[in-house]
């Protein structure tokens, strides 16, 4: 067995940098990875006449959904849920997606009234097109977590699991003004090791990532400070993605007549369900009535999704709501 507590986490997010602002990130080339597999699979079912899509109709709907359902609604729902705050003070900080900041429950609510607009305007039926919409969804968020796993953040909690690993993003949380003095002095040996390699006083906490992926005597010294942790990223990769794709895929295919309204509902409640399991091994922002963020924000999926599957059985597989 191999052990990887003592693994610290290194990946560049960067895949190539042409100049300092032209960038060429995995984030991104999940995205893109995500939309092009989504398209492929609608394809398949629009050939197939399963849906709501004829085969020349899925490339403009794949790519209006992509802008402005899950870029447009992942990056609102990440500035209201989980940035409420910053966004408020400065609503132009919604534009700054360098550093990233997207959220899942936001592209999933962005596709929601997506195809609900698209189907108003083109007259088809809403559940029907988000049945097989929901059915590739699971891949982008599966592409979505490996970058988020690449990139070192939405790490796990303290684990001593032979798979743990160290993210370098932990130091970056604590504070000189901590009120717990064991994080405290850690944040005091971290500002000192990196100015000793060159930060500056001013910016030394931004400068904590950059010098432990390019650094190696600094990271190395680094990581007896950082905690062993679970690599949550990859549980939510396997769970929220291929474990979801492969129920709503078989479902899809075997029963391509199933009533509108019942892979939307399946989604809905599945992903809840296995968001909540994993959410057990992610390092909390914070908690909402005992609830982690997201586990709270999934407890409503689940009524949303319990409402399509009783649309679904109350009406004709053709109908839409």
């Amino acid at each position: 067995m191999i052990f990887l507590a003592e693994y610290l986490h290194r990946l560049d997010p960067v895949l190539l940098r042409l100049t300092d602002s032209i960038q060429l990130r995995w984030y991104g080339l999940a995205y893109v990875a995500g939309f092009a597999v989504g398209w492929a699979l609608l394809v398949r079912w629009a050939r197939r006449g399963i849906g709501e899509l004829k085969e020349a109709e899925v490339a403009d709907f794949i790519t209006y959904a992509a802008l402005f359902g899950v870029l447009l609604g992942g990056r609102l729902g990440y500035m209201l849920l989980y940035a409420r705050d910053a966004f408020l003070a400065d609503p132009l900080s919604f534009f700054r997606i360098a550093g990233g900041g997207m959220a899942s429950h936001g592209g999933i609510a962005g596709l929601f009234f997506f195809t609900l607009y698209y189907a108003r305007r083109h007259h088809r039926s809403w559940t029907g097109l988000g049945d097989n919409l929901v059915c590739a969804a699971p891949i982008g968020l599966f592409f979505g977590r490996l970058a988020n796993f690449i990139n070192g953040e939405l790490y796990g909690r303290p684990s001593s699991v032979p798979w743990a690993m160290k993210f370098p993003e932990e130091a970056t949380r604590w504070t000189l003004d901590s009120p717990d003095p064991a994080l405290a002095e850690k944040a005091f040996a971290v500002r000192d090791l990196a100015l000793a390699h060159g930060a500056t006083p001013e910016n030394w906490p931004d400068q904590i990532l950059p010098l432990s992926r390019h650094q190696d005597a600094f990271a190395e010294a680094l990581r007896p400070l950082l905690t062993a942790r679970h690599p949550s990223q990859l549980y939510a990769a396997a769970l929220e993605g291929l474990v979801l794709f492969a129920l709503l895929f078989a479902v899809r295919e075997k029963w391509p007549r199933a009533p509108h309204g019942l892979l939307t509902g399946l989604f809905f409640i599945a992903y809840a369900a296995l968001r909540i399991l994993d959410e057990q091994f992610r390092e909390p922002d914070r908690h909402i009535y005992g609830f982690t963020e997201g586990q709270f924000y999934s407890l409503f999926m689940i009524l949303i999704g319990a409402a399509f599957l009783r649309f679904a059985f109350r009406s004709r597989p053709s109908s839409s709501p």
